[in-house]
């Protein structure tokens, strides 16, 4: 069981902290596992030489020799990483009244924050993008520290809202967004890609405008699996409300279960198949399997981009 497995959201009081615990945990876990040699750290000292920036100086070094050793980071490279959230409210499922674990949209922010502060880490810029029915945050790619703590309260204010009744509009934000972040950067998206108001087509058109504009890109398709994908409910009856319409429908899950599973998993596979066509990734991002396999494929994507 993880830490978070019953971690109270409410209790939620710096997400920046949060982050870096994910990020130390899984970093540890890298020591036990295949990933071991990807570069999250510095790669050595060197003396520090007068004139130089201080800012990489290791001052613990400093402490115990009372000399002055700079870092030497590995990675210096100038990966742009735009990351992208789906906030409509089918991303408010499931509904959790008494604050126990995570919905789609609060695993998703923290998720995002986990990777800036890998980005942070390895010296590369990032920017965020937030959308519903329309681009509502769209940040350029930096490296400050200042624009890290900046997006960290973008994400800090997505794990409060209760926001009702959001529409999406994936294929047009994404289309906008194809256009206006900078060439050749990696793109990572959170979405559950459910948009009644657009076709199927639209959203795969939209995935293949990022590529077209040179992007490498990474789709976390979050979902709540036990509940969405595999309609696991107790026998017993169900009032369903649509989230993102307020329309109901009361019925007992075995009514419609096969027809259900049958429907979502066709949809799910002509996704996996376009991603495959359009040589995007495609990451099945189980908001009840925690947050490691997130920053897994990210680090392996990173680590191919070098």
């Amino acid at each position: 069981m993880s830490f978070f497995d019953n971690f109270d959201v409410r209790q939620i009081e710096n997400i920046e902290l949060l982050a870096k615990q994910v990020v130390e945990g899984f970093i540890i876990g890298l020591h036990k596992s295949p990933f071991h040699g990807f570069s999250v750290e510095f790669a050595e000292h060197r003396l520090y030489n007068p004139g130089e920036s201080t800012k990489d100086i290791d001052w613990k070094v400093y402490g115990r020799t009372d000399k002055m050793f700079t870092k030497k980071f590995e990675e210096e490279t100038n990966l742009r990483c735009q990351i992208i959230i789906d906030t409509s409210s089918s991303m408010y499922f499931p509904e959790k009244t008494d604050g126990k674990g995570f919905n789609k949209l609060q695993f998703s922010a923290l998720a995002a924050a986990s990777i800036m502060n890998l980005l942070k880490k390895q010296r590369d810029a990032f920017g965020l993008s937030i959308f519903d029915d329309d681009v509502r945050i769209h940040t350029k790619c930096r490296s400050a520290t200042s624009h890290y703590r900046l997006l960290l309260t973008y994400l800090d204010k997505l794990i409060y809202d209760e926001t009702p009744q959001k529409q999406t509009a994936t294929a047009k934000s994404l289309h906008q967004l194809a256009d206006s972040i900078h060439r050749r950067s990696l793109v990572v998206i959170f979405s559950d890609m459910f948009d009644d108001g657009e076709t199927n087509e639209d959203l795969f058109a939209a995935l293949q405008h990022l590529k077209y504009a040179k992007h490498e890109v990474i789709l976390f398709h979050v979902t709540d699996k036990k509940h969405e994908l595999d309609f696991e409910y107790e026998n017993r009856p169900y009032l369903f409300v649509d989230m993102e319409s307020g329309e109901e429908i009361k019925l007992q899950h075995h009514q419609v279960k096969d027809l259900y599973i049958e429907k979502v998993q066709s949809y799910k596979e002509q996704l996996k198949m376009k991603c495959l066509q359009y040589k995007i990734e495609f990451v099945e991002a189980d908001i009840n399997e925690g947050f490691v396999p997130v920053l897994q494929n990210y680090m392996v994507k990173r680590n191919k981009m070098r």
